[in-house]
């Protein structure tokens, strides 16, 4: 373990629910990205520990200190959690840092304070979930008619390695404020953050079943996601795991919302501010090592600007300090594993060897650990692996255009629509290439600013419903139509 990490408290291990210790099916290691090193051992949850923390989860649903909670008192719950979040926030992203390797100052204050936030935002919405009344338009009588919203049931929240807590907070935020209970299955590199906040959970009084984390790995993920007692599953990840999920909720119609992949693209007009759009294209790349799932690694810049761009996107990357999570002097950290270092060299080596340029000379690199320079290839055809596939690195793909019309076109020209960032000072452009580019969200002469107000997701292979927003809460509730005589 890092020297900084040395007197961390980890979070108990222990697979549990409410007060229950779980039996484990074997365990595995986790590993500091930073050291490639492994620092503790975790245990996977299989079937019997599935089975249940799901009627564990279950329970909990009917029972009256979950279900028949004011709506007021589970917004002061919520906010009770909130609380503990803050008051234990070094130790938070110490955790995340140690477990994911990004640097600790990074951790806390992205991370962390972004995880509190979307908790505090879905805290006020449990007293505002109501129902409408009307009448019947197609009967004649006398009616009274009504509907409710009620919690879908039992969910099953299955998430990643990039950003932790915050994804999951993503899920658990709305998830409880709907009135549902919630198990989370937290990537088997990264569960540190989630263990630690169930036991503030437990602290601040949440009952037994509401919240629960199991460990383990994918085998446990499809154990969740397959179960009958699971009402709705809820996963950012991969497309090929995206589609399994779905795949396994066709028996029992399960509700699904899938935050997936993205190849999102940067288009840089003739007319943006460079003094803006080159830190912010390089950082919508580069940041958290290319790790994101909204990065824009795909940039069409206009021919004009084509050489000042390049020289501008290698002057960021070659600032970025490159070292160890619990170095506050760290801009960038590792990739996760050596699994994922691989497939990043080896998606780059292919460029390189087909022909495609990078830009900038080679840099140093830690010793050790799974470190990744930020990368930066000019000309990139659009046809070319590089421009198509995710890498989840931090590796841009540039491309000169000439007409902003062959810019939308070669955005759209990809399997997935998460995200697409712009730069012009043109407002009447901006306003008509947001409507022509098919993505979830068009972010304008800025970047990365996911927001717990406003819905996020992807079209065509990016995912399936939203997140955030009302629009989250709406994938946790079920509405209900009252009829009655009257």
């Amino acid at each position: 373990m890092q020297p900084g990490f040395a007197d961390l408290p980890l979070p108990d291990l222990r697979l549990r629910s409410g007060d229950d210790i779980l039996p484990g099916e074997g365990a595995y290691a986790l590993e500091d990205p930073c050291l490639g090193e492994s620092f503790a051992e975790v245990p996977v949850a299989g079937a019997t520990a599935v089975d249940a923390a799901v009627e564990a989860a279950k329970r909990a649903l009917r029972d009256p200190a979950w279900r028949d909670l004011a709506p007021l008192a589970r917004e002061r719950l919520l906010h009770r959690l909130a609380d503990a979040m803050e008051a234990d926030l070094p130790r938070l992203a110490a955790l995340e840092a140690l477990d994911t390797g990004k640097p600790l100052a990074i951790a806390e204050t992205v991370d962390i304070p972004a995880a509190i936030a979307w908790l505090r935002s879905y805290a006020g919405w449990p007293g505002k979930i109501a129902g409408r009344a009307g009448t019947l338009s197609a009967t004649p009588g006398a009616y009274h008619v009504y509907t409710r919203r009620e919690p879908v049931g039992v969910v099953t929240a299955i998430t990643p390695w990039n950003f932790p807590l915050v994804l999951a907070m993503w899920k658990i935020a709305p998830a409880l404020a709907a009135g549902c209970t919630l198990i989370l299955k937290p990537a088997a590199e990264t569960p540190l953050s989630a263990l630690r906040l169930t036991e503030l959970a437990r602290q601040v009084g949440f009952p037994p079943g509401v919240f629960t984390v199991l460990t383990g790995d994918g085998g446990t993920g499809a154990a969740l996601a397959g179960h009958q007692g699971v009402a709705k599953v809820a996963f950012t990840g991969s497309t090929l795991t995206g589609r399994a999920i779905l795949a396994a909720s066709i028996p029992d119609f399960k509700r699904v919302t899938l935050e997936l992949g993205g190849k999102s693209p940067s288009i840089l007009c003739a007319d943006a501010d460079l003094k803006t759009a080159i830190p912010q294209a390089a950082m919508g790349c580069f940041f958290n090592s290319g790790q994101v799932c909204y990065a824009g690694t795909r940039a069409y810049v206009h021919r004009s600007i084509y050489e000042e761009v390049l020289d501008g996107l290698a002057q960021v990357a070659a600032s970025q300090h490159l070292g160890p999570s619990a170095d506050r002097q760290s801009q960038l950290g590792p990739l996760i594993s050596a699994r994922q270092h691989e497939r990043v060299s080896t998606l780059v080596e292919r460029a390189r060897a087909s022909g495609i340029a990078a830009v900038g000379p080679g840099r140093g690199m830690p010793e050790t650990g799974h470190y990744f320079a930020p990368t930066i290839l000019r000309d990139v055809p659009p046809d070319a692996e590089i421009a198509r596939e995710e890498v989840f690195g931090p590796v841009l793909a540039v491309t000169p255009f000439d007409e902003v019309e062959e810019a939308i076109a070669l955005a759209n020209d990809s399997p997935y629509g998460l995200a697409a960032h712009l730069w012009t000072r043109d407002l009447a452009l901006a306003h008509h290439t947001a409507a022509r580019l098919e993505a979830g969200t068009v972010f304008t002469n800025c970047i990365m600013l996911a927001d717990p107000a406003f819905p996020f997701g992807g079209m065509k292979s990016s995912g399936l419903g939203r997140e955030n927003g009302i629009e989250a809460l709406d994938a946790y509730l079920e509405p209900k139509s009252v009829v009655m005589a009257i």
